[in-house]
Formats: C-alpha cells, structure tokens, sequence
C-alpha cells in the first residue's frame, strides 16, 4: 500500500494529517536537513528480526534516541535481533528500504510484525511518518495516530527506551489495546 492509498485508507478512516513533501530520505541525518522542518518528534522505524527469522519487529522511537538491541532482545524474549533484510521488508509489511513506518502495518495482513512504540513517541503531540515512501511525511496529532492504530487494529507494545541509554533495565510500559486506550480518554 503506497502513499495514495494510505492517504485513501487515513481518509476513508476519518483521520486527519498534513502532507509534506520532500526529497528522499534514506537516513535520520537526510531527514533532520530536509524535514526538520515538519512539526512534532521526530521518529526514526527499526525492521528487526530474531536471529532465527520467525520473529519481526518494527520499532518506533524518536529519531535522536539509540537503542540497545540486546536490551531490546531481552523484552521482547528473544536471545538477539539484528536488521531485518530488504527482502523481509518486501515480504512482510510490502516496503522498500527508507520508508518503514507504521503505515506499512497496512500490509501486514496476518499480523506478523510485532509493535513497539517508544512510550515519547506514544505520548508526543505530534509525529510524522512516511506515507510507505521516503519522499514524503504525514504529519499525525496523538489523537489521529491513536485513531490509526485502532483502526488497524494491531497489537502494539508501548515501552521505555530510554532505560536503554541509562543502563536500566528496559521495561514494557504498556501492551496497549488501543480501544481501551481512546475509551479512556
């Protein structure tokens, strides 16, 4: 599903976004020079996989942030992850290299992929991602990213990144369920 027919799907679904147009991005730094003016947190999409191939990941978190992937391994319950191949990519959530983002979920049908949204990007005001291209970013309140994530309803995993940079234990602030989340609201 590409940039049309994610905006059909956003539009279909009542949620609402801004478009932003812009050259290619295929790094954080390419992004922060061509969209660092886009408002909200950045956000950078990791495709991991288990070192045995059966488990996919996509991770979300701000694009200043690292992570620890053998901190990231211990909460998820696997012994290692690594990047996952272009052709697993293709494969599970139809994407090319430099446009993962959530809308890629739109592809994963059987829900292969597991979802992690750092608890900063969860909470922000405001994120942007690739619309399933890296030449543009669709901007998102909270309100209208929580609403895309109920509409596709996908089970995703709100954690604590930033333990990673502290030496702390990672931790799963929440497996969220996303309805209960926006009933609460």
């Amino acid at each position: 599903m590409f940039m049309t027919s994610v905006e059909q799907f956003l539009k279909s679904n009542d949620i609402k976004y801004i478009l932003h147009n812009h050259p290619a991005v295929y790094t954080c730094d390419e992004a922060e020079k061509y969209c660092g003016n886009i408002p909200g947190v950045a956000c950078k999409n990791l495709f991991l996989r288990d070192q045995k191939c059966i488990r996919y990941f996509l991770v979300i978190l701000p694009a200043k942030k690292q992570t620890d992937f053998k901190k990231f391994a211990g909460l998820a319950g696997v012994d290692k992850v690594t990047f996952a191949d272009s052709e697993s990519l293709k494969e599970k959530l139809g994407l090319k290299s430099g446009a993962v983002s959530p809308f890629g979920l739109l592809n994963d049908k059987n829900q292969e992929v597991e979802l992690y949204i750092d608890s900063e990007i969860y909470n922000a005001d405001i994120v942007s991602f690739h619309p399933n291209v890296n030449t543009a970013s669709l901007e998102l309140t909270k309100e209208m990213f929580h609403k895309f994530l109920q509409v596709i309803n996908h089970k995703n995993n709100v954690i604590d990144l930033s333990a990673f940079a502290e030496n702390h234990e990672c931790k799963l602030v929440d497996e969220c369920d996303i309805a209960d989340t926006l009933s609460e609201s």
